[in-house]
């Protein structure tokens, strides 16, 4: 599943405003955002929309998870470096 609505949205933008930015239709947004699309179209929205690649895509938390030992739940502080 891609991001590009959850990207609009954090951008104040719509599908109308990413469709005129790249110089395609509005149903053409929406099938990219709703559909499969190819890498190199995924490369041109991401252009468009001034982010990495990899920003179009589910985010994974890698804060929680499961204690390999015990079973429990865990949470994992993550610091930036200085």
């Amino acid at each position: 599943m891609n991001r590009i609505r959850e990207i609009l949205e954090e951008k104040g933008l719509t599908a109308k405003d990413l469709a005129k930015i790249l110089g395609v239709s509005p149903p053409a947004v929406s099938i990219v955002i709703n559909g499969n699309p190819k890498q190199n179209t995924l490369e041109e929205y991401a252009t468009a929309l001034g982010v990495p690649i990899a920003e179009l895509f589910e985010k994974k938390d890698y804060t929680r998870g499961t204690c390999p030992h015990c079973g429990q739940p865990i949470t994992i502080e993550l610091k930036k470096e200085s």
